[in-house]
């Protein structure tokens, strides 16, 4: 399907939620493989994360992500499934023309929504404890969101704003949500890392503007019901496949070294392998 009819189907979704009060869910996804579990298990929609491609790159979670490193993603996606691709350009570099050009290249290559966050460039992950996040200026991040608007209109865009993570007062953070969504946003993202989930739930009973997004990764306990009744009509379950495997990746690694064999229980057929390029494949194991 083309980005347009992506994007069209996505804010389908998000109106819809809006309605009955059951936010869609998106997962993270880093590859093909991550697409098909998130496919089978359901999921409305796929989240490509910097921080999960910035860790399968081997590079740190600080603006070191290209825009076609992203779209080579968007692509292996949307190569398995037609589900709405979100993708995460954290600042976009920090400027109005790379905010167009991370745009353009990413409606080329099918995604249906791209996350810009204000974040000053160079960013750091919203959950460091070794480095702290800088804001960028309100104006700065309003004219980003005007241009990637204008290099790839058929984009809905969510402006994410870090005023909460760098110590900011709700007041603030729900004054530059209010600019983004002038300046064109489509939907607004206060992110959070209060663990108790009560900046989240304050922010769904006092914001009424655009459509409100969540990233429940520092509070969990939120579940859909919950989220859906705050008023959130989209809900980023931003990389918890990732951490997942990982911790598999480990268990069956140190299994192995302590026992000098792989328990057929702890692994994937050689066939669900396969049929993550292949749905048609058949294997002897």
């Amino acid at each position: 399907m083309s980005e347009i009819s992506a994007a069209g189907r996505l804010r389908a979704a998000l109106r819809d939620a809006a309605a009955s009060r059951r936010p869609v869910q998106a997962i993270g996804a880093v590859n093909a493989m991550a697409a098909r579990v998130a496919v089978e298990a359901g999921f409305d929609a796929l989240w490509v994360s910097g921080l999960e491609v910035s860790a399968a790159y081997g590079l740190a979670d600080e603006n070191l992500l290209g825009s076609r490193d992203l779209a080579d993603v968007v692509t292996s996606l949307r190569r398995v499934t037609d589900l709405p691709v979100i993708v995460d350009v954290d600042n976009a570099a920090g400027t109005g023309a790379s905010a167009a050009r991370f745009g353009f290249d990413l409606q080329a290559a099918g995604a249906a929504a791209v996350c810009l966050e204000d974040s000053r460039y160079p960013k750091c992950n919203s959950f460091s404890e070794h480095r702290a996040q800088a804001m960028a200026e309100t104006e700065a991040v309003c004219g980003q969101i005007k241009e990637l608007k204008a290099a790839a209109p058929g984009l809905l865009l969510i402006a994410r704003t870090e005023t909460l993570i760098c110590g900011g007062s709700m007041d603030d953070a729900l004054a530059r949500a209010a600019s983004y969504e002038a300046a064109g946003a489509d939907a607004v993202l206060v992110h959070s890392k209060d663990t108790a989930g009560n900046q989240a739930l304050e922010v769904g009973r006092r914001w009424s503007g655009v459509p409100l997004v969540t990233v429940p990764t520092a509070f969990p306990h939120l579940d859909r019901r919950l989220l859906g009744e705050a008023g959130f009509v989209l809900a980023i379950y931003a990389n918890q496949l990732t951490r997942a495997a990982l911790a598999a990746m480990h268990r069956a690694a140190v299994g192995f070294r302590a026992t000098g064999v792989f328990e057929a229980c702890q692994l994937a057929d050689v066939q669900d392998l396969m049929r993550v390029g292949d749905p048609d494949a058949r294997a002897c194991l």
